[in-house]
């Protein structure tokens, strides 16, 4: 058994399921969730016509729930397609990922006792 092999530490490979997603992929989910919410705003329109076609009971409650998705959706739609998706616990926001990992390796006395730090240039 060396000397060597006793302080070795390895190191952890990274994982490709830690990388971030690409740009491409987020800016895609992001137009599908903005496209599925300006749907919902366009069937509560449709529903909002029919209603007051059949007048239904609580017909006024139903027109205002259908006009308050009318003008909240968009609203919501807009911030939520320009947000980026929320950071995982890997890699925290502001923090950069150091490995502190290092590798030890044994030297010889002689060389431990020759080692000189000097802090003036």
């Amino acid at each position: 058994m060396s000397c060597r092999s006793e302080f070795q530490v390895k190191k952890q490979p990274v994982l490709i399921t830690n990388a971030a997603r690409s740009q491409d992929d987020q800016l895609r989910s992001r137009q599908i969730r903005y496209v599925s919410m300006m749907s919902v705003r366009a069937g509560c329109l449709i529903l909002g016509a029919i209603l007051i076609s059949v007048k239904p009971p609580f017909l006024p409650l139903w027109l205002i729930l259908c006009a308050a998705g009318m003008v909240f959706l968009p609203w919501a739609a807009v911030l939520i397609a320009n947000d980026r998706p929320p950071k995982s616990r890997a890699h925290p926001a502001g923090v950069p990922t150091v490995n502190n990992q290092r590798i030890l390796t044994a030297e010889s006395a002689e060389e431990v006792r020759h080692r000189t730090i000097d802090l003036e240039p």
